[in-house]
């Protein structure tokens, strides 16, 4: 791997996510080498993934080069490599570069889509986790309305047009909303000869309302937000099966459609050689004290999305959303260095600065402890939130000015082939 030998302590560090990322920047002069390993050389900021998907950013507005971020790091070195498996006994991590020696180990690998077992839905359906996946979706959305416009079958025509989303949590709401102004803004004016209501976007669901882990008042806005922009919300509604051309649902419902993206859950990632009771099987989570020790195995440590902290306030551990993960991040990185200087080391205590979705120009909802409120304020509020948390200046400017030109013009600029989509099957 060409890293050095040294005289300090090894960190290696698993995934440049916001728990990683958080957690180095806390290591500034730690006596310490750090080795980052991610199977990507660019931290994606994951919430607005979804605009990438519907031509309303680039990618390279919504990543950052993870060597850039670091680069003011001393002795520290990135890999681009995927870790494959642990061997604690060694204190060794396999990698499909060679292996390494560690002295102190942190997983931050995050979460992966997750299928429930249905291999059809897995092979057919279009995910929503990494940039490749977004810009897959974004040229399969542009391919298929090319085809409707082309096609002299209605039936075919109708299926081209049909957009059916599994999920109606964050991802899927901002994702529904996103695709109805683009049938609002886009099909008209680019498309004469479509009409705007044969673009359908259909927003499934299995529980009784949408953003699910939002507060009520929240979800009732959110859906009339949705309803408002045309986008045809199904509650109580389980799929069940896909095909590649239908989804089915458990009650009995059909969807023609050749695009079906799935937002319907994820689990966690976690790396061969750790099992037993550390790991959660139900959730694919590691399972952690309040130092985000993993259980039972010495010097490891695991931190966001795959690890599971039970306490008092979140008996099931913490959501598996940016914000825990950037605060254990940083949790960790200071204990780190309460650890190098022989100090006490302080248990994580988790803030909840409440939670956000958009679902379009204007319409956003915002949970706050005491304040729930929803429209061009909350809109504003979103905005400003994801704006301050991109990694990057150029990356803050280059979105902001997409936001607003597709403001004023109601247009989306990023609606461009560059790669077609052909699902392997």
């Amino acid at each position: 791997m060409n890293i050095p030998e040294t005289k300090h302590p090894r960190i290696v560090v698993i995934g440049g996510g916001f728990a990683g990322i958080a957690l180095l920047k806390q290591l500034k002069k730690v006596p310490a080498q750090i080795v980052l390993f991610d199977r990507h050389n660019y931290h994606t900021f994951q919430p607005l993934l979804y605009q990438v998907s519907t031509a309303g950013l680039e990618p390279d507005s919504i990543a950052y080069p993870l060597r850039k971020i670091f680069r003011n790091l001393e002795d520290f070195h990135f890999r681009l490599a995927e870790v494959v498996q642990i061997h604690p006994q060694q204190k060794e991590v396999e990698t499909s570069i060679g292996s390494l020696a560690y002295d102190y180990l942190v997983i931050a690998t995050g979460t992966r889509t997750n299928f429930f077992g249905n291999k059809n839905i897995e092979t057919h359906s279009m995910p929503m986790k990494t940039v490749p996946q977004a810009l897959n979706i974004r040229s399969l959305m542009l391919q298929n309305i090319e085809a409707a416009d082309i096609t002299d079958d209605p039936e075919a025509r109708k299926r081209y047009l049909n957009f059916v989303i599994a999920g109606a949590g964050p991802t899927g709401v901002e994702l529904a909303g996103a695709l109805a102004e683009f049938r609002k803004g886009i099909l008209e004016n680019d498309y004469p000869e479509l009409a705007e209501e044969d673009m359908g976007v259909h927003l499934l669901e299995g529980f009784d309302r949408v953003l699910p882990p939002m507060s009520e008042k929240s979800s009732k806005k959110a859906q009339r937000f949705l309803e408002k922009l045309g986008v045809e919300v199904h509650l109580n509604t389980m799929v069940e099966d896909f095909d590649g051309t239908t989804v089915t649902t458990k009650d009995g419902k059909t969807f023609k459609t050749a695009t079906f993206i799935w937002a319907a859950g994820v689990t966690g990632a976690p790396i061969a050689g750790i099992d037993g009771e550390a790991l959660i099987q139900k959730t694919n989570r590691y399972k952690v004290d309040r130092f985000n020790r993993v259980a039972g195995f010495e010097g490891i440590y695991a931190l966001g999305d795959v690890a599971l902290m039970e306490t008092e306030d979140f008996p099931k551990g913490h959501p598996q959303v940016a914000q825990p993960a950037i605060q254990q991040g940083k949790h960790l990185g200071k204990n780190l260095k309460r650890m190098f200087e022989q100090k006490e080391l302080k248990p994580f205590s988790y803030y909840d600065k409440g939670t956000m979705a958009t679902i379009g120009r204007n319409k956003a909802v915002v949970d706050l402890k005491k304040w729930h409120f929803a429209g061009a304020f909350a809109w504003f509020l979103w905005m400003f939130v994801h704006l301050w948390f991109l990694a990057g200046f150029r990356n803050r400017v280059v979105t902001f000015f997409n936001w607003t030109y597709n403001y004023i013009n109601y247009d989306r600029a990023a609606r461009l082939i560059i790669r077609p989509f052909k699902k392997s099957l």
